[in-house]
């Protein structure tokens, strides 16, 4: 099985992009009417945003795209991209310390890792976190598929977050998601487009860690497979984040949420942003939601300049 699942990827690797995103449009409007789970899920996330209906279901076609241009961009040749923003790496770079790159679920963040590594690698090595997959005959895909010249990949475990702590002291770069839900007892309750959601402390943490840069990053996905639009925004919080780890989380999502209305119909909408971890007691989340009451920061927008 992991050899025939590996062999597909490999298959796939080789289309033309188009030919990828047409299928993964199909794949979305799929899965978007056979599974009623699905449906619901994307409609009220994109619902709880303020989204209309049309953007929501543009999101369906593009969900389904991000999966298919998956093997793509692991197994594939380079893929066409520019830039908007890439002063902003340049800025951070003549800090001569870490640089922090934080990016949501939004259009195709697979690229950005490879984008940076591409172009600023030699200067500035990036790690990204992952979660290893579930099933065996993708573990070890995904664990070596990720890495580019100049790219690394580091595992959501106690040694992966080691990986990135030694990274940034070492003046390199780190990127990865703050709106993934973390394990129970590694996040607070912390708002996310006006409903509280457990959002990672691990992104803040890295953030003040001493030196370094943050900066916000996200990979549009170009119509009809032109390729991909890498924007760059500087740290859209004046003074650095909170010490306080629900306003820091909060100011978090806050950049996350300004960077999801630049683009709100390529957000993973159908991504279960607001459960429950697993093993955090109704009690235990009952008092983390209640901090929510706590005065916080008004919004943060990213800058757009």
């Amino acid at each position: 099985m992991t050899v025939f699942i590996q062999l597909i990827f490999r298959l796939l690797s080789v289309l033309p992009l188009p030919v990828l995103h047409a299928g993964g449009w199909l794949m979305g409007w799929a899965s978007f009417v056979l599974s009623g789970r699905y449906r619901r899920r994307l409609l009220a996330n994109a619902r709880q945003a303020g989204l209309s209906l049309r953007t929501a279901l543009v999101s369906v076609g593009e969900s389904g795209k991000m999966v298919a241009e998956t093997p793509r961009l692991w197994l594939g040749k380079p893929m066409r991209m520019g830039w908007e923003g890439a002063s902003v790496v340049e800025s951070a770079l003549t800090h001569g310390s870490g640089v922090l790159f934080l990016t949501p679920h939004l259009g195709c963040f697979e690229i950005t890792a490879q984008a940076l590594a591409q172009r600023f690698g030699e200067r500035m090595p990036i790690t990204v976190l992952f979660r290893p997959s579930r099933q065996p005959a993708l573990r070890d895909l995904v664990a070596t598929a990720r890495e580019r010249p100049h790219l690394f990949t580091a595992p959501t475990t106690l040694a992966g977050v080691k990986q990135l702590i030694k990274a940034l002291k070492s003046q390199q770069a780190v990127g990865l998601l703050p709106d993934q839900v973390p394990p129970a007892g590694q996040g607070v309750w912390a708002p996310f487009f006006g409903r509280e959601a457990y959002t990672m402390t691990l992104s803040a943490r890295l953030a003040q860690t001493a030196g370094v840069q943050l900066v916000l990053i996200w990979g549009e996905r170009l119509s009809w497979g032109r390729g991909y639009l890498v924007h760059v925004r500087p740290c859209p919080v004046e003074g650095g984040l909170s010490r306080d780890p629900l306003i820091a989380a909060t100011q978090i999502n806050q950049a996350m949420e300004a960077l999801v209305r630049e683009c709100p119909a390529q957000y993973i909408w159908s991504y279960d942003r607001y459960k429950t971890p697993h093993g955090l007691a109704a009690t235990d989340a009952g008092t983390a939601r209640s901090l929510i009451d706590r005065p916080v920061p008004p919004d943060l927008h990213a800058d757009d300049t």
